[in-house]
């Protein structure tokens, strides 16, 4: 039986870009208790690939990977109170790893391609295509790494909870919109700050990765249209966890 997992994929040219998420900020902690430790500057992974930075735009390798961090620490935090609020107990996903060349990871004898990410749940761990994803950084902003990650963490989050759909569709969706709910909770919870006109941008992003028109929404593989997957992310965004039916 193959091995499941769970593919974001994205053109790598998107109309219209995204404008930048603002930066990761820390909250002011309760009287009584440590704050909250603010962002730190990412260091160049060990792992996997370094994007080749000889790409046009503005943004710089060390921005991207810093951005790639400051999401999986938060989504890692987000997911982590959540268990904790549930009485569960959390375990972070094994790995991130960055790659430049097809098939260089493997996900249970099943070798990765270029121009997208997954979690693999044979490992436990998410991967992404490196200059793919930090191209789609430059074009569209960082807002799209935290979408990135927040989604393919949210995979991780299924298998945890043992949530397995009958068709690829429901559970991209419900992806989506848990992606949507832990970046609209860390906004309100003052841990990520949003510029304006971020998630209209956003939204138009989401639009541009829709399955093509005419897919069957019971093929595997399928991800949703676009007014599927903008509104599965915006319940998520706007009514947290409760729109995304873990239960």
């Amino acid at each position: 039986m193959p091995v499941p997992r769970h593919r974001l994929v994205i053109p790598t040219l998107l109309a219209g870009a995204l404008v930048a998420l603002g930066c990761v900020a820390a909250p002011q902690a309760p009287a009584g208790r440590p704050p909250a430790p603010a962002p730190t500057t990412a260091k160049k992974t060990t792992k996997g690939k370094t994007p080749d930075p000889n790409l046009d735009g503005t943004d710089t390798v060390e921005e991207f990977q810093s951005d790639v961090e400051a999401a999986r620490r938060l989504a890692e935090e987000y997911w982590a109170g959540q268990f904790r609020r549930s009485g569960l107990t959390f375990r972070p996903i094994a790995e991130l790893i960055p790659y430049d060349t097809e098939g260089e990871v493997d996900c249970g004898g099943q070798g990765l391609g270029l121009n997208n990410a997954a979690y693999c749940s044979a490992g436990d761990f998410i991967a992404y295509d490196a200059n793919w994803a930090f191209a789609a950084f430059r074009q569209i902003g960082d807002a799209f790494i935290f979408y990135l990650l927040g989604h393919e963490y949210a995979h991780a989050i299924q298998r945890r909870l043992s949530i397995q759909k009958q068709f690829s569709i429901e559970q991209e969706l419900q992806a989506d919109c848990m992606a949507g709910a832990y970046i609209g909770d860390m906004e309100k919870g003052n841990r990520l700050n949003l510029a304006d006109g971020d998630l209209d941008e956003l939204a138009r992003g989401l639009e541009a990765v829709g399955d093509d028109p005419g897919q069957p929404w019971f093929a595997e593989g399928a991800h949703g249209t676009a007014r599927q997957r903008t509104t599965a992310f915006t319940d998520g965004y706007t009514r947290s966890l409760k729109r995304c039916q873990l239960s």
